[in-house]
């Protein structure tokens, strides 16, 4: 029902009808080997928060390839503006808002996060996404959110079939266990976690996807755990 391709901590989702959203725009991490000209088309940039690994290359991609930015007021003004990417290209919204784009239906949803900008300035409210494909595939984007309870709404009235999930170094497996089964709330569709913001090769003591999967199969949580590899694209299905 679409196609997902990792580019570093990029993920590049092409929806049935050909539309390309990207979250993650973060270029210039330390493992990625693509630049922003890798990038020749983006319809739309899910920006979860101000801060460079979810903000990343937005600004270049969005005057490159004239894709949309959902992002908040604050991020336009603090960041998007001095950057030269046209108003007209900023989906400026909040948590609760939504956005339509040629069959595409995007939510804001809370993240429990920061949002301040690399250069210090205010980037409004964090948010993560829930993306509604033209055919009803529906992909949970987290962004870097601590645990919520919001996510047991966001599982019964959304049903998302996968979920993006923050797994970066400090942060605990086990909080990645009660997201899953809070999406699960009256949601038999979720199969399929990906965790985002670890490194390749994660340093000691910081926990890695297969420590993930290790603690969601001995929870006995029914998902796969989709760790990709750089550039290979992926057929998600329900």
């Amino acid at each position: 029902v679409g196609r997902m391709r990792a580019i570093d901590g990029t993920r590049r989702f092409t929806s049935p009808t050909g539309k390309v959203i990207l979250t993650n725009p973060y270029v210039e991490n330390p493992d990625s080997p693509v630049k922003v000209e890798n990038f020749p088309k983006v319809d739309v940039i899910l920006v979860a928060d101000g801060h460079a690994d979810e903000v990343g290359s937005a600004a270049e991609i969005a005057v490159k390839t004239g894709a949309k930015i959902v992002s908040t007021w604050e991020m336009w003004y603090a960041w998007f503006q001095p950057r030269n990417v046209p108003m007209g290209q900023i989906l400026r919204s909040n948590p609760g808002d939504w956005n339509k784009i040629d069959g595409v239906t995007i939510r804001n949803v809370n993240s429990v996060h920061g949002s301040g900008t690399p250069d210090k300035l205010d980037g409004g409210e964090a948010m993560g996404f829930i993306v509604h494909f033209e055919n009803g595939f529906t992909v949970y984007f987290a962004g870097s959110t601590a645990l919520t309870m919001d996510m047991r709404i966001w599982g019964s009235v959304y049903k998302p079939d996968v979920a993006i999930l923050p797994l970066s170094g400090d942060r605990d497996p086990q909080d990645i266990v009660h997201m899953v089964r809070f999406l699960q709330t009256d949601n038999p569709n979720l199969k399929t976690i990906i965790p985002h913001h670890h490194r390749l090769k994660p340093p000691q003591g910081a926990p890695t996807p297969a420590d993930m999967e290790a603690a969601l199969k001995a929870a006995r949580v029914p998902v796969r755990v989709l760790s990709p590899e750089l550039s290979k694209v992926y057929e998600l299905t329900r």
